[in-house]
Order: C-alpha cells, then structure tokens, then sequence
C-alpha cells in the first residue's frame, strides 16, 4: 500500500513548481486559475518571488497548495496515476486542504479561498512580535511536556508540533519562548527559534478559528473515496462535517505527524510519497516508519526516477 504526503508552511520556495510549469498546460492553467480566483499574480510570487512577499501567510499556504495540486495533476494526466493505489492522503497542516483537493473532496478554487482567509485570520490573530514558535531538538514530546512544566511564565506555551522523535515544535508568547530557551540553553537542550510571523496551532490561534468557522462550514466538502489522516487526532475521516470540524480544531490544536504517520504505517503502508515543495516530510517520516519506502516530487527529475511507482 502507498499513501501521499502533501507538505505544509516552512517548505516554499521561489521557483517552486517551475519545470513543471514550464513544461504542462495542465500547470499553466492551474497557475492561472488560482490568479483568477484570488484576484492578484499569485503565480508570480510562486515563480518569481520576492521571497518577503511569498513568506507572507496568507500567500505561502494557497501557493504551496497550488504547487502540490499541479504535481498531482500531472501525475494523474499525464502517468496515469490513480487514487485507488493509495490508501490514505495526508497533509501537514495547510496540506491538509491539499490532500482533500487531491482527494476530491474539496475544489481548487474553494481550498485557495479558505487558505487565503486561514492565512489572514492566523497571521492577524496575534500581534506582530507578540509571539513565536521554537524546534525543540533531541527530546520526545513526553519531555518537552515535563520541561514546560518547569517554566514559571503563565504565558502561553504548548506543544504545536509534534513532528518526528527528536523535533517536537512548541509556540506562544515571545516571553514565554524566550524563557524556555533560557531553559533549554541551561541544560544542553538544542532549540531553535523558527522565522515564522505568528505563534501557530496553539491557543493563541482561537480567535483565527472562529473566524474561520463560518468560512469552512459555509463550503462544500464531497465525501472521499480515500481516508484523509486528521492533524489533530491522527486517525482516519472521510466524513465531511466530521472534516470541517476537524479543520477548525486543527488551527489551534497541535500537529500530530508523528502519532499519524504511526498509524499509517501499522495499516501496512509500505511506500510514502511527498508531493510538492522540500523534501521536509519525507525527513520527518523516515525518523517515524522504518523499512519503507520514502519518494519525494517536486522536479520533473524525480518525476522521471519514479514513474513507475504510478
């Protein structure tokens, strides 16, 4: 069995997506609809930069969604990739709407709308420099739980990703972070503090959630063939309203990659396959399933190295 990764925020870059714009229609069109739809170059951005105007939330989430869709696009058109050979789509984060596109449960154009918005809401739900997230590296998530314990801030604090053994991503305030770095520093513990705009998927995102609410559940979800992972609880769905709820939760709740990627893999999935910008997840699932197979597209090269496991 295989199942489809689709990365999150952190794995943009410019020219992202580029031969393969460069060399299908089928991209083209995708590039162009998604400029239609949001009404400005989002196109440009993705294959030109700059690079601040890419970081920006609001744009990095609906541009790697689009650049995840067109590899899919073109692995279903143009190889004859069918959905039935996976059982589960999986995606970090803003890859979660990109494994519903691809599953077919939401559309192009709905998913670019909700990211767009989920990108503002996230980005406006905190204060520029009131918070920040920290990569917590060598400890399990049992440990980094224990040392947030020992931090006498009452500030926000919590655990926003639990990525692989070894990289659990915590978020809050900017006083509560800088402190268990303090911490962290103090004891030999390897931290580093990431260059993201907002505190992610912690309780400070609550009031980009509600906002969000409306928007999701006002969209239409089809129910899916293939079984989507759901960030926040790591199992199986593919009812739509238990998605949409699941969707809002996940904005505040943390990413629980590892915990699903565990599951994936005792459901005998045998090969992964990361579609779209980076090769971070590929990474991170190495350190979680051993003995299988990890595949990462985001060039025509890797394209032509593993046609035929499509």
């Amino acid at each position: 069995m295989k199942t489809l990764l689709f990365p999150g925020q952190g794995s943009q870059k410019i020219g992202m997506g580029l031969d393969f714009y460069n060399n299908f229609k089928i991209v083209k069109d995708i590039f162009s609809e998604a400029d239609q739809t949001l009404n400005f170059k989002l196109s440009k951005i993705i294959l030109e930069g700059p690079n601040d105007e890419l970081v920006l939330t609001q744009n990095t989430q609906p541009a790697i969604m689009t650049v995840s869709y067109s590899i899919f696009k073109v692995l279903e058109n143009e190889f004859g990739l069918k959905s039935d050979k996976f059982n589960f789509f999986v995606g970090h984060s803003l890859g979660e709407y990109s494994a519903l596109v691809c599953a077919r449960s939401l559309t192009f154009k709905d998913a670019l709308f909700l990211l767009r918005e989920r990108g503002l809401s996230m980005q406006n739900a905190v204060p520029v420099g009131k918070g920040a997230m920290l990569a917590v590296l060598g400890k399990d998530i049992i440990e980094v739980k224990k040392l947030i314990t020992e931090i006498k801030s009452r500030e926000v604090l919590e655990i926003a990703n639990d990525n692989a053994p070894g990289q659990i991503i915590i978020s809050g305030t900017i006083n509560a972070i800088n402190e268990i770095q303090s911490l962290l520093k103090v004891k030999k513990i390897k931290s580093i503090k990431l260059p993201v705009s907002a505190p992610f998927h912690c309780s400070l995102m609550k009031k980009a959630s509600i906002e969000m609410s409306d928007k999701i559940k006002s969209i239409e979800f089809k129910p899916l063939t293939n079984q989507i992972v759901s960030n926040v609880n790591a199992l199986p769905q593919n009812d739509p309203n238990k998605i949409k709820e699941l969707l809002i939760e996940q904005i505040f709740s943390t990413v629980k990659w590892r915990e699903s990627i565990e599951f994936i893999n005792k459901q005998g999935t045998e090969t992964f396959i990361e579609l779209g910008p980076g090769k971070v997840l590929s990474g991170m699932t190495k350190r979680i399933a051993r003995n299988v197979k990890i595949i990462n597209i985001e060039t025509l090269r890797d394209l032509e190295s593993f046609k035929n496991e499509f």
